[in-house]
């Protein structure tokens, strides 16, 4: 797939874990590492608000586009 998630790379700049991260956005264990392995078919913007808020980055240093 296209776009890539690179919200792992993120997490580590900020040193926080995904327990943290998860209590901060209010969302459960599984859907933030359905996110953060790649796996996720869509995110809602609320949810990339709520964590671009938490890790104080732009939506650009979660998600990337590159060409297949």
């Amino acid at each position: 797939m296209p776009i890539i998630v690179n919200l792992d790379v993120m997490m580590a700049k900020r040193k926080m874990s995904l327990n943290e991260l998860s209590e901060k956005v209010d969302l459960t264990l599984s859907n933030l590492s359905i996110l953060k392995t790649g796996k996720a078919k869509a995110i809602r913007f609320s949810t990339l608000e709520a964590i671009c808020k938490a890790l104080d980055c732009q939506p650009a240093d979660i998600l990337e586009y590159r060409k297949e």
